[in-house]
This record gives C-alpha cells, sequence and structure tokens, in this order.
C-alpha cells in the first residue's frame, strides 16, 4: 500500500493493538502483522478487507517485543525497557504502549537529529504523543520543556515517559489548533501536515521543527523561512526560523 495509507494503518493498529504489530518492506508493498486472537481477527478483517490471517507458534504473546528494537537520533540512544542501552549512552527509554511514538519511526528520528544542531532554550511539543521527542528534548540540554496532547491517554503516557527518563516535562492536556499555546523558543511538531501548516500560523516560538509528512510534502509557512531539511526513508523533516517583520 501506498506510504501514506502504511501511515494510517499504523496509527490504526497502535491504537487497537498497543502491544505492537509487526512490519516488513517488500517491493512495492508494506506487511504490517499483529498477534492477536479470535475477536481481534475480525475487526482487523472488517477494516481491512484484504487481510488474511495464520495460526502460530504458543509464545507469541511477547514475541512482538523482539521487533522493537534501539535507535540512534541525535546522540542519544533510544529503545525500549527490556533492553539495557549500553553504559556510555545518553538514553532515552520508551515503553512501547498506548500512545504513539517509540522514537523508531523516521519522522521521530529526524526531529531529533534536527533538535540536536539547534541553540538551546525552551521548547513546545505540540502533539506529544508518546513523549519521546519531548523527553529526548530534555535530555539534549533544552529546558523548560512543555508538551501538549488533545488525548488524555497520551498525556498519561508522556508524564510516565518523563518520569521513566527521570526528566522534567510539563505535560498537559490541550489542542495545538484551538488553545492557547505557550511561548517557547522552538516549537517542535511531529503531526500530519494539514495540522503543522495551522499549528505554524499561530505558534508562538522563533524556531519551529516539524514533521510527520512524506518527503515529496513541503508546509506551506506563511510568516517562515526554511533553514534545513532531513529525509529519512521517504520521509521528511524540517526547520524553519520566524521571518523578521518588514
Amino acid at each position: 500500500m501506498p506510504a501514506a495509507d502504511v501511515e494510517i494503518a499504523r496509527a490504526w493498529l497502535l491504537e487497537r493493538f498497543p502491544s505492537g504489530f509487526e512490519e516488513t518492506d517488500a517491493p512495492g508493498a508494506t506487511e504490517l502483522a499483529v498477534y492477536t486472537d479470535e475477536m481481534g481477527e475480525v475487526e482487523i478483517c472488517g477494516a481491512f478487507p484484504g487481510a488474511r490471517s495464520e495460526l502460530v507458534d504458543e509464545g507469541w504473546e511477547d514475541r512482538w517485543k523482539e521487533f522493537h528494537r534501539p535507535v540512534r537520533a541525535g546522540g542519544l540512544w533510544i529503545g525500549p525497557p527490556w533492553i539495557s542501552p549500553p553504559i556510555d549512552a545518553v538514553a532515552v527509554v520508551v515503553d512501547p504502549g498506548r500512545a504513539f511514538g517509540t522514537g523508531a519511526h523516521p519522522t521521530t528520528r529526524a526531529c531529533i537529529e534536527l533538535l540536536s544542531a539547534l541553540k538551546r532554550g525552551s521548547l513546545l511539543d505540540a502533539g506529544c504523543g508518546s513523549g519521546v521527542v519531548a523527553v529526548a528534548a530534555a535530555r539534549l540540554g533544552f529546558a523548560p520543556v512543555r508538551a501538549v496532547d488533545i488525548d488524555d491517554v497520551a498525556v498519561g503516557v508522556a508524564a510516565e515517559t518523563a518520569r521513566r527518563n527521570k526528566v522534567e516535562v510539563h505535560v498537559e492536556c490541550a489542542d495545538v489548533l484551538r488553545d492557547e499555546l505557550p511561548v517557547a523558543d522552538v516549537v517542535v511538531a511531529n503531526i500530519e501536515l494539514a495540522v503543522v501548516e495551522q499549528l505554524l500560523s499561530r505558534a508562538r516560538a522563533g524556531i519551529a521543527v516539524t514533521s510527520g509528512y512524506l518527503a515529496s510534502e513541503q508546509p506551506r509557512a506563511h510568516g517562515w523561512i526554511g533553514v534545513d531539511r532531513m529525509e529519512l526513508d521517504g520521509w521528511a523533516a524540517d526547520v524553519f526560523s520566524r521571518a523578521a517583520l518588514s
């Protein structure tokens, strides 16, 4: 399926099957596989009529952990709690669960890479999901760090991610397109393109790091100047600077 459809399918699966799923790339296609029971099978086939199922060996309940592997981004080690980071690593530990964002997705890694090159200051993670980017920012030296998400579950997960990593991140529930956003030196948003474009029109920051869209796409950013861009595995992330008023 096209990359955009794969991303929608990932989000659907993460919401309903938070224990995770397998992903396999093949020429011209991406396969997503979920370990589940009969009721889960019915739900998946209802949402994806072309889905197929097969019996698996015992022990499938824990097999999903094999597919959450550590990654590196911005000089940080990012991985799940059942894998110990190297002794000398600056680690961000994220438990794959109820909110999107393990650190492995190209958009997340690209955001963190771009953040690592910026001058440190205050930061707002708009649409924080699991909180991995906010926690990574705190690890990189940004402060104070605030994170908001419209989803109550994401807010709770992001707060737990911050506690697990022993960093200070203020997390709260907010709609980035409706509620007043706090002032920050940097705003980061790893969300879909249409939301990124609307957020840029109301963010109160001097620098914006955005992602969540394909490399073939470019946010309309009136009042901002593009200063950096990273493309990774078909996805893109951008750095914008606030344009000076003439």
